[in-house]
């Protein structure tokens, strides 16, 4: 017979889940979203309610040219979230291999990093011109640096016995790296993709906003320009729902590759 308390800790542990939690405060967010608005009488022109941007939405998902707009935005994304990856564990295996070469390159990489690189966005435009190259590398310049140095960090957090045990099989060099530091850092270097493709999204829309003829970050500008906020915030919905869709690809990654409960 079920009791009380067992029920409870049913409906507890219901509530808890992120397919019923994630949901629930979402519709709060929206009510809460909407009981200000109707209080306030706050202007559509300075914020909308959320019936109308949810219309606007919905527009934009039939709307064909939004959807190309999308795809552009996307595979810039992608592209630049690539290269990243490819550069940036590559760097981070390549400083892992020698500590001074580390300590000479590291000022460099910091202060590229903390530099301002949308001041570089068009100088990018006057080497590739208005078209895909200035967002692509936009979106490889923001997640390089989050990605090599997880890669630094997991490759170095490789426990002194386990290279003992390399070194009494007389693993070479290059072994050690195949067979054990890459396998270990896999955590690390997820992370870093995960953390990654969200700045690699920013990195587009960006360049988007400072260079772009399409995507999503030119379709916001444009609405912006001609003062529709209600499309304005349908826009950057559909951003964030793409961005959680690109972040979940990046999830589904480390399920397939990092050894569950690494």
């Amino acid at each position: 017979m079920t009791t009380a308390p067992d029920r409870k800790t049913t409906l507890w542990t219901a509530l808890r889940s992120p397919w019923v939690a994630t949901p629930c405060l979402l519709a709060l967010a929206f009510l809460g979203w909407d009981a200000v608005v109707a209080a306030r009488n706050i202007s559509p022109f300075i914020l909308p309610a959320p019936r109308p941007v949810l219309g606007e939405w919905i527009g934009l998902l039939r709307d064909a040219r939004a959807w190309g707009h999308t795809g552009m935005t996307a595979a810039a994304t992608v592209a630049g979230f690539l290269l990243a990856a490819l550069f940036g564990v590559a760097a981070g295996i390549l400083l892992s291999l020698s500590a001074t070469l580390e300590r000479i390159s590291k000022p460099f990489v910091v202060a590229f990093q903390v530099f301002p690189k949308v001041a570089l966005i068009p100088l990018f435009v006057v080497w590739m011109g208005f078209g895909l190259g200035p967002k692509v590398l936009t979106a490889a310049i923001l997640p390089f640096y989050p990605i090599m140095m997880n890669t630094l960090l997991g490759i170095r957090s490789v426990p002194d016995g386990f290279h003992d045990i390399m070194s009494s099989f007389d693993a070479t060099r290059l072994q050690r790296l195949r067979r054990l530091e890459i396998p270990y850092a896999l955590p690390f270097i997820v992370t870093g993709f995960e953390v990654g493709i969200v700045l690699a999204l920013v990195g587009t829309v960006v360049a988007e906003f400072v260079s772009g003829s399409s995507g999503l970050g030119y379709l916001l500008v444009s609405r912006i320009n001609s003062f529709e906020t209600a499309q304005m915030f349908a826009i950057v919905l559909h951003l964030c729902l793409l961005g959680l869709t690109l972040y979940a690809g990046v999830a589904l990654l480390r399920r397939l590759i990092v050894p569950r409960g690494a």
